[in-house]
């Protein structure tokens, strides 16, 4: 959630903001809830303590005077507090709704606005025919798309024999680097509950994007950023315990409809799909260095593959929901002959913290305040495996994989 208090003391500037953010978002209705809000909550607690004024008084002796007054005032309380009941559910699912405030530093647009900040390599030369990694996974027998969509539909994939071992030894070898950067290792379940993905901002506004458990009433994670994160809803820890880094490996479900262009056969664009994940919470004063930390942690992954990417900071309209800034890591993959999205790093300030109540404080009698969440992907496996399988494709139609792979015994 954003801070309100900001909202109110400088609208101006937190409306433009929040308008280059979601242009659609009703802004001046919040700002409009939340003023009727505190009205008729003040006007709840001076009827409270007329009330209580009148039963001191009552003390002494009833009068039918004080009883007529009481009745009243009683009758005009529970017309109020109903009142409030209603407004304040009302302004409670709009704010869910409200975005981060995105930082100053990010382009303002959509997509076509994101900004190419550097490449990092140069695009490998081939002198023959490329194939996608479809062709190359299908023929290695790697991958079994035909199988898949009998299984489960379209849009999911399987792996086999080799296309298995890779895809497990890059999510270790992975895991490993996270670690040694300090990243604690988690394994979390793969279900969640409601309360989790409203937390990090996926529900209410992306409920429909979810794969659902509904007798239950539980949730298949999107994304570890989740899990990892609510691991401290509803908690205080000490500064000096900040900042706490943890990685994870799960399988990610998202329910994105529709069908693809034949750019995004394959491993581009699943319903499921595993992905390693960093999260890091720490001190306000610390997230932007925190950030560049991660950014890095991601890159070092894609530098010690040898593969070539460049990384966007992303326009206002393309970042996430709860993002105040996004880097994104494009890695090129030749088969495809373009960028594909690898990992979105971003710091969501106290945007989640606010929601989950996160907090640390400096001392045990200091005051709490609320941490900052940032999270990135530290790698997306599928996409990963295309950059592999497409950059280091043989003439023959074979693969040969880095040394670093077979190297860390992984392979």
């Amino acid at each position: 959630m954003i801070d309100m208090s900001l909202l109110r003391e400088n609208p101006d500037v937190f409306i433009a903001a929040l308008k280059k953010k979601d242009p659609n978002f009703d802004i001046q209705l919040l700002l409009s809830l939340d003023k009727h809000v505190r009205s008729v909550r003040s006007e709840v607690e001076s009827l409270r303590s007329a009330k209580n004024e009148l039963a001191k008084k009552g003390r002494d002796g009833i009068t039918g005077e004080l009883r007529a007054q009481s009745a009243a005032i009683s009758n005009q309380l529970k017309e109020k507090e109903n009142t409030l009941i209603d407004l304040e559910q009302t302004f409670q699912q709009l704010y869910l709704k409200c975005p981060n405030f995105p930082d100053s530093s990010v382009p303002e647009g959509t997509v076509q606005d994101n900004l190419i900040e550097r490449y990092n390599g140069t695009k490998p030369e081939y002198n023959f025919p490329l194939k996608n990694h479809v062709e190359l996974g299908e023929k290695l027998g790697w991958l079994d798309f035909e199988a898949a969509t009998k299984l489960a539909g379209a849009n999911f994939a399987l792996y086999k024999g080799d296309g298995v071992k890779l895809l497990f030894g890059l999510a270790m070898f992975m895991l490993k680097h996270n670690n040694k950067r300090g990243y604690n290792y988690v394994l979390p379940s793969v279900l969640l509950n409601e309360k989790s993905l409203e937390v990090t901002g996926n529900f209410p506004r992306f409920k429909d994007q979810a794969f659902a458990v509904p007798e239950d009433n539980l949730f298949l994670t999107p994304t570890s950023e989740v899990n990892l994160t609510n691991m401290y809803r509803d908690t205080i820890v000490m500064k000096d315990e900040l900042p706490i880094r943890m990685t994870a490996f799960t399988s990610c479900f998202r329910r994105e409809g529709g069908g693809y262009g034949a750019n995004e056969r394959g491993l581009i664009r699943m319903r499921q799909f595993e992905k390693v994940e960093i999260v890091s919470i720490c001190a306000p004063e610390e997230s932007w260095n925190e950030h560049a930390r991660m950014l890095a942690c991601a890159e070092e992954i894609l530098q010690i593959l040898g593969l070539h990417y460049r990384i966007l900071v992303l326009a206002t309209q393309d970042m996430s929901f709860s993002s105040a800034k996004t880097y994104d890591i494009e890695v090129w993959c030749p088969g495809q002959n373009e960028y594909k999205e690898i990992a979105s790093v971003s710091n969501c300030t106290d945007f989640q913290a606010r929601r989950g109540m996160i907090r640390f404080k400096d001392k045990q009698d200091s005051k709490t305040q609320l941490a900052h969440t940032l999270n990135g992907s530290s790698l997306a496996l599928p996409r990963l495996m295309v950059a592999l399988m497409e950059t280091y494709q043989q003439p023959d139609g074979t693969i040969k994989l880095p040394d670093v792979l077979k190297g860390e015994g992984l392979y």
